[in-house]
């Protein structure tokens, strides 16, 4: 039996809208969880991953930007390693910071820019595609990849429609 392919959609009419569903998410996530952002500059990646960073526990002010880290790792609830990946331009360089190290264990990994290095991404894990920028709706589709990512994305649904 193959393996099903899930996708669900939301439409986010705002920054505070995006940051909300980044919190929601946040607040589920376990350690070992994988999120990818895929969307254009100014999508709303960063708004998206502050609002995580905040629902797993971490201080907003200790939520920067690692365009040029490359990955923070934030203290929370459970450890977050939060990287961008827009500056990289292959796995042998990704290979060279040390990432690959940092996936699993007790913290949840979230990254911006996956689409620049997809094979990052463990089997299991959720993408999360933004389309639209500027002062358009958004439009979120979730992609989740595993029972666990799978179960994840359809609470994130369940939770923001049930109360945006």
């Amino acid at each position: 039996m193959g393996a099903v392919r899930e996708e669900l959609t939301l439409r986010i009419d705002s920054p505070e809208a995006m940051r909300r569903l980044g919190e929601r998410l946040g607040e589920r996530l376990e350690p070992g969880d994988f999120v990818g952002l895929i969307g254009e500059l100014g999508a709303g990646k960063t708004v998206f991953a502050r609002g995580v960073a905040e629902g797993a526990g971490v201080a907003p002010s200790q939520v920067a930007s690692p365009s040029f880290a490359i990955v923070y790792t934030y203290r929370g609830r459970l450890p977050l390693h939060h990287a961008d990946f827009f500056r990289l331009g292959d796995e042998e360089e990704l290979y060279a910071t040390g990432f690959f190290d940092l996936l699993g264990g007790e913290a949840a990994t979230l990254v911006e820019w996956l689409d620049r290095i997809p094979e990052a991404a463990p089997g299991e894990h959720l993408l999360v595609h933004i389309a639209g920028a500027g002062e358009e709706v958004r439009e979120v589709r979730l992609e989740p990849k595993g029972e666990r990512h799978g179960r994840l994305a359809r609470e994130l649904v369940a939770s923001f429609a049930s109360n945006g």
